[in-house]
C-alpha cells in the first residue's frame, strides 16, 4: 500500500526470526514496557519461540531498534503485541513504518481482523487504519492475574 511510509536511510526492516536479539528485546519489555514490566525472562522466550517476529535493524551496526511479534492463526485473526521502538531511535518515523511493514507481511493472510491494545501510542496505528473497536461491548477478557 502506499500509505506505508518508508522507513529512514540507514535501517531495514526483516522478519527473520533468527535475528531477533532475544536479550535485548527481553531487556526493553521487561524493564521499559508498561505492558511487560518484570516479565519473566523465560515466557519472554515462549512468546517469542509461539509468535511471528519483526523487527527493525540499524544497517551500519546491524543492532536491532525495534521490535513486535504478532500472535495468529494466519488465516482469520492476528493481535499485534509488544511494538518497541528504543528511545535512541524514537522521533525518527520508525514505528510507524515499522508497523505499516508488519501489516504488509500479515496482508497476504486475507485475515480478517487485527487487534492490538495501547495506551499511549493511538496516533500511530491511527495513521496505519487501526481504529477503536466499534462494538466493545462484545469483546470480553479472561485475566489469570
Amino acid at each position: 500500500m502506499s500509505d506505508i511510509p518508508s522507513l529512514p536511510d540507514g535501517y531495514e526492516f526483516s522478519a527473520d526470526p533468527a535475528r531477533v536479539d532475544i536479550d535485548r528485546t527481553y531487556r526493553w519489555l521487561s524493564t521499559d514496557a508498561y505492558w511487560a514490566m518484570g516479565r519473566p525472562r523465560e515466557k519472554h522466550e515462549r512468546a517469542v519461540a509461539s509468535s511471528l517476529n519483526f523487527g527493525v535493524y540499524d544497517t551500519a551496526s546491524g543492532e536491532q531498534v525495534a521490535y513486535a511479534r504478532v500472535v495468529t492463526d494466519q488465516a482469520v485473526f492476528a493481535w499485534l503485541c509488544d511494538v518497541y521502538v528504543d528511545p535512541s531511535a524514537r522521533g525518527k518515523g520508525i514505528g510507524t513504518a515499522f508497523v505499516g511493514a508488519v501489516r504488509e507481511e500479515l496482508r497476504p493472510f486475507g485475515l480478517r481482523r487485527i487487534l492490538l491494545a495501547t495506551h499511549d501510542a493511538h496516533g500511530v496505528y491511527e495513521k496505519l487504519g487501526f481504529k477503536p473497536l466499534e462494538r466493545p461491548d462484545r469483546w470480553m477478557a479472561l485475566a489469570f492475574e
